[in-house]
């Protein structure tokens, strides 16, 4: 039923969002006396952020039509290079450019679309080959496409390396730091061809015991079983992934919407603001962010719940007790793979530590091929997009990629 009331609020609220955009075009229109006078400029621009805020919203575009390299403006499009159930590997095709480190974004599976990196790829895309996961909404997969949990996840991870081949270099943004951990132990164990040469860690819980914050105390202040009957949810008959057990990205969203409402609310009333002064520069900017933030797809139920089981409630990966598909998972058998840990000084999701323990669990990993990185006065979003990571933490990871690049 849970789902089913969201549906019905969201149809509603889609409804009263045409209607107050309606009304915002007629106060803001040039033959409207209104428009110039009174209360007019003021109702309109309550109506626009209401329109803006009750909106619904689909799986945005990454939109990267170029990019500027050594002063040239370089055509850029995106290719699917292999596509599978729950998720497909992407590539920017920098046209006419060749060479350069192969990069394998691994976004994160968390409630939010790939395009939440939009400003990582853009910020990559002059120095490297980049390659992204773009996970699918688990809502439009259809039952018969089978599950998807955290053992999966590291299988395409491990399929994705293989299709880019044999060098690339990995970075690994927030959620995703545990299963591509995972995936580059593997490989060594294996002496796998295709295992990465550098692993870029980004604000990601590898060892949540570390510096706990709001979200790492939401999933182990509460059994497993809260999680199975007050989070899980059954997609509703208008998706193709009808019957399919989730998590929805409606509820990830309203977590973190309500981890910080006073930011949020303040921002949305910057942006009434500048729309009251004609500063439509400014709230256009704020806009651009919350259709991002507010973008969400639904994860599959045993993707979450074996999540919070393995990374957040039992700390698997750090005691040594993970297993993928039955196979113990050694961080100890990372051997040659260069790593670099980066955390943000503010970061409120992975506090500090949690994502430099890779850096110790990789035992018999010489000094020389580890790094870590604090970024000051960063938080979790500044990590991987903002003119904190263009300018401070990108250069970082393009130096370490090319020291170890050879």
């Amino acid at each position: 039923m849970l789902y089913d009331a969201y549906e019905l609020q969201r149809s509603m609220l889609a409804g009263a969002s045409a209607m107050a955009n309606f009304g915002a075009g007629l106060l803001q229109n040039p033959a409207n006396p209104f428009a110039y006078f009174g209360g007019g400029p003021v109702l309109a621009s309550a109506l626009e952020v209401f329109a803006h805020a009750a909106a619904s919203r689909g799986k945005p575009a990454f939109g990267l039509s170029h990019t500027e390299i050594d002063g040239k403006r370089v055509a850029v499009h995106e290719e699917i290079v292999l596509q599978k159930p729950f998720g497909q590997l992407k590539r920017f095709v920098r046209e006419g450019v060749e060479g350069g480190p192969r990069l394998l974004i691994v976004a994160p599976m968390s409630g939010h679309f790939a395009t939440l990196l939009r400003g990582t790829v853009e910020r990559m895309l002059p120095f490297a080959d980049v390659y992204v996961t773009d996970w699918r909404d688990a809502k439009l997969v259809p039952l018969s496409e089978g599950r998807f949990d955290l053992d999966d996840y590291v299988d395409y991870v491990v399929a994705f390396l293989e299709k880019i081949g044999p060098g690339a270099h990995v970075l690994a943004v927030c959620q995703p730091s545990v299963p591509v951990y995972a995936a580059a132990a593997l490989m060594s164990a294996d002496n796998h061809p295709c295992r990465p040469k550098t692993l870029t860690l980004m604000g990601g819980p590898i060892d949540t015991r570390e510096a706990p914050t709001a979200v790492n105390t939401l999933a182990t202040e509460r059994p497993h079983a809260w999680f199975e009957q007050n989070v899980i949810a059954t997609v509703p008959m208008l998706y193709p992934g009808a019957g399919r057990q989730v998590y929805p990205g409606f509820l990830q969203l309203a977590g973190f919407m309500s981890m910080n409402l006073g930011n949020h609310m303040i921002s949305h009333w910057e942006m009434f603001k500048h729309l009251v002064q004609g500063d439509g520069e400014s709230a256009e900017a704020t806009m651009e962010f919350y259709d991002e933030y507010r973008s969400v797809s639904d994860m599959t139920a045993e993707f979450y719940l074996q999540t919070i089981d393995v990374v957040f409630q039992h700390h698997a990966l750090p005691k040594g007790e993970m297993t993928h598909r039955g196979r113990p998972v050694d961080p100890g058998a990372i051997t040659d793979i260069a790593l670099l840990a980066i955390e943000g000084e503010r970061d409120d999701i992975s506090g500090l530590g949690q994502t430099k323990a890779a850096l110790t669990l990789a035992t018999n990993l010489p000094d020389a091929m580890k790094q870590y990185h604090m970024a000051k006065s960063v938080g979790h979003y500044g990590i991987f997009n903002g003119s904190k990571w263009r300018n401070r933490i990108a250069p970082v990871v393009e130096q370490w990629i090319t020291a170890h690049d050879s």
